[in-house]
């Protein structure tokens, strides 16, 4: 991949994986650091990147391993505490008040409450259930290339995905949603 390439893939998915980071790391500040982390190591392996294959699962497969890494690192350090990366994720919030016209200051408030409260519960989840939902919906992924990511059987991802459904849908009605 040369760099005019890969400026086109920067620019065609570096939102997608900007937002993948921010919402697996679950704050702005490390999505920030891990999306820098995953395109360092993309830029050192440009020359052997083909841009006619799937780079954007490729950089999402790269994004997770740094991650679970970052993770396991800072597990072993803080074994008992809870991490700060717990914190909204403002700018999704904002992205999604931005889509839907709001028109009054109220409706906006609420709106907000509402899209924290359905984070808190997408975070929530155990990994394996919430990373296939984060690839699904915000980074646009079909179920196959997840399979390929996470390096099981799309079987596995479709009954995650299911279940993750379930888990959402059952503690969004205990909140007083309606599912």
């Amino acid at each position: 991949m040369n760099i005019n390439e890969f400026e086109l893939f920067v620019l065609k998915y570096g939102k997608d994986i900007l937002r993948f980071c921010r919402m697996t790391t679950g704050n702005s500040e490390a999505g920030d650091e891990l999306y820098q982390d995953t395109m360092l190591k993309l830029t050192e392996k440009r020359s052997s990147l083909d841009f006619g294959q799937n780079v954007k699962s490729y950089a999402l497969s790269i994004s997770i391993y740094l991650w679970k890494n970052k993770s396991r690192k800072y597990a072993n350090r803080k074994r008992l505490l809870w991490m700060d990366s717990i914190e909204e994720l403002s700018d999704e919030g904002k992205e999604f008040s931005d889509e839907i016209q709001q028109t009054s200051p109220e409706q906006i408030i609420l709106h907000k409450d509402e899209i924290n409260e359905i984070q808190k519960v997408v975070i929530s989840l155990p990994q394996k259930y919430k990373l296939p939902i984060y690839l699904f919906y915000s980074a646009d992924m079909q179920i196959r290339e997840i399979a390929d990511i996470l390096h099981l059987p799309e079987g596995t991802v479709k009954s995650r995905m299911r279940k993750a459904k379930k888990l959402l849908k059952e503690k969004l009605e205990a909140l007083g949603y309606d599912g």
